[in-house]
This record gives C-alpha cells, structure tokens and sequence, in this order.
C-alpha cells in the first residue's frame, strides 16, 4: 500500500446554527472533527456542510457503535468496506448525501482510502470520488489511542454546553431570542439574577448573554455568581435587540473549536468594507444588519461566494450599513460578528 503516513487525531467541531437572512434556520450541531495531519479533514472537502458521525447529541449506544466502526470492531455500514466521514447536519439520510472512505487494516496500521460522494448504496469512484484527498496511513498506536479515549469515561472530555442565561431589560426581545436558540438546538433560560442559582445549575451554561440596558453591578454580579461556582462561561455582550444578530453572537461564543483548526479567523468592518480572512477555500455569507431612527431593522445579505484562503476586503452597500449597523460573516462552521465603525 502506498498511503503516506499522517497523523491522526480529534477535536472539537461545530456546524453554526442561525437565523438566516431568508428567515429559514440552520441547525447548531456539536460533533469531533477528524484531524489529519494537523488540519481538519473536513477542511479539504470544498464547502461542505457536514458533520461527522461522532456528534454529540445521539444517542451514547449508537456514538459509541461510531467509534467501534472506526476502529474496525463493527462491520462496515455500506458495501465494499465504506465508512461514513461525514454525513448532512439535518439528518442521517444517504439521499442527502455523504462524504464515505475505506477504512481497513494492513498489519498495525489503519488505511483511509478512495474517498467519495455517496448518495446511494453503492459508490460510484469514477464519477462521485475526491481523486486529491488520501489515501490516508495511521499509526495503529495513534489512531486507536485518539478513538479508544472517547470510550473511557475517565478521560472523555464534558460533553458540550449547549445552554444560554439570558439577561436583560426587553421581555419580549429575550422571549423571541430564547425560541429562535431552542428552535436551532441550544437551550436558553431567562433570568435577571443568577446570584441565587444551585451551582449544579449553572455549570449546565456554556455562554451568558447581557441585554445592552444591563448595569456594570448587574453584570458583575453575575460574574460573581459563576465565579464561586468554578464555572468557566463565555460573556455576550448584546450589540441590538437584532434576533439574528444576537444568535450569530451566541454561536460564536459557544464555538469550543481550537482557534488555530477554524475556518473563519478574521472580520473587521469600517469605511464601507468588510476584511475577512479564511484558512481554506469556504463559501463565505454576509449578512448586514441595521436599525434606523425608529429603531427598526433592516436585513440584507450583502455578499455569498466562495473565498480563497487568505485575506479579503469586500465593499458593502452603502444604504445597507449607513447608522448603526452590523455585519455578520458565516461558513459552514463558524460566525464571526462586528459593528460597523462609524
């Protein structure tokens, strides 16, 4: 076999869920991406939007069933020896499509070969196959090793939290948030006092979100609160009572991805520009959002393409960033967000 060999490892990935600007929703979904050779596999795959089969929200049975697949302890689900690599974030139907490999044994080692695009029972490598991308040779040691630690609860990493404190004034602003994050997958609780709170309960959140009416004494209360509790938490300080504006903020601080293993590194907004910066060629949305003197919001999607890696600077629409106003930049995997500098 002629597999170069790569390193093999795991780390934690999400797809963003979000309000998109046509008013549909996107799914949030924890998963552990497959690192290969220090970069997310996921990463040489174009601008897929997929998660692999180790996400954390099935069921403890069928995860672990996942990892003893890959570890060549279960038979293969599709003929031929093919594994699922990645499959839809919005269910676990073949029709939708997903990308699936070889995985075999050759002594010690572990082969990742003849990748493809499969959307029925058969592959078909000369038409659907990714004819750059492996085949992959793994260490035995490394590759179980890296797999075997998510079947020992001794040093599983916690599983995510998917759980947002909501903090402000507007009532009606936090209701709507709360439902558009539970309707994407993450929880969310109202509240203006977290002070009296069990510490089990709050080591439930990943992120606390303040409304912008929110007082320095209130904020450092709750700080405090987590504080004694030994909780680490992400802080969102709200930037408009925008709905989907404020999930993208959320998103981004609950991303547990490794910075240097993101897609999406850099967005900057000033002098009717956006500067973005991609580790990999991705599609790329922008999104503005703005109130005016009513204090109404105004939505437009100012860009959708595929960027190369690198830097970009691309020119926004003056009508749709004039006052005060927002640009959130969105991949497949991650949301950055920024106010327009005025």
């Amino acid at each position: 076999m002629s597999a170069a060999y790569v390193s093999f490892g795991l780390a934690p990935a999400m797809r963003a869920g979000g309000v998109l600007a046509d008013g549909g929703y996107q799914v949030h979904r924890d998963f552990v991406d497959f690192i290969v050779d220090g970069r997310p596999l996921l990463f040489q795959l174009s601008d897929l939007d997929a998660v692999s089969p180790l996400a954390s929200d099935v069921p403890p049975a069928i995860f672990t069933a996942q990892v003893r697949g890959l570890l060549l302890e279960n038979d293969a689900p599709l003929p031929d020896g093919r594994y699922v690599i990645y499959g839809c974030p919005e269910c676990e139907d073949l029709a939708c499509g997903a990308v699936t490999a070889v995985i075999e044994r050759d002594g010690d080692d572990y082969i990742w070969r003849d990748f493809a695009w499969q959307t029925q029972e058969q592959a078909d490598l000369e038409l659907n196959g990714y004819h750059g991308i492996g085949p992959f040779r793994f260490h035995g040691p490394e590759y179980r090793a890296a797999l075997g630690a998510l079947l020992d609860d001794t040093v599983t990493p916690a599983p995510p939290r998917r759980r947002v404190m909501l903090i402000g004034a507007r009532v009606a602003v936090l209701a709507k948030l709360a439902a558009a994050l539970r309707t994407i997958g993450i929880g969310a609780d109202i509240t203006q006092d977290a002070t009296g709170v069990p510490a089990e309960e709050l080591r439930a959140y990943g992120a606390v979100a303040f409304g912008r009416a929110i007082g320095e004494p209130q904020r450092a209360a709750v700080r405090r609160a987590f504080e004694r509790a030994g909780v680490d938490v992400a802080y969102v300080e709200g930037l408009a009572p925008i709905i989907p504006l404020l999930v993208a903020q959320i998103e981004h601080a609950l991303d547990r991805s490794p910075v240097a293993q993101r897609r999406l590194t850099r967005l900057v907004a000033a002098d009717g520009e956006a500067g973005i910066e991609v580790t990999s060629p991705c599609r790329v949305r922008l999104t503005a959002y703005r109130l005016d003197r009513l204090y109404r919001t105004h939505t437009q999607e100012v860009f959708d393409g595929v960027l190369e890696a690198g830097r970009h600077r691309i020119a926004l629409d003056v009508k749709a960033v004039k006052g005060e106003s927002f640009v959130v930049a969105r991949t497949s995997g991650s949301v950055l967000v920024q106010a327009m500098a005025r």
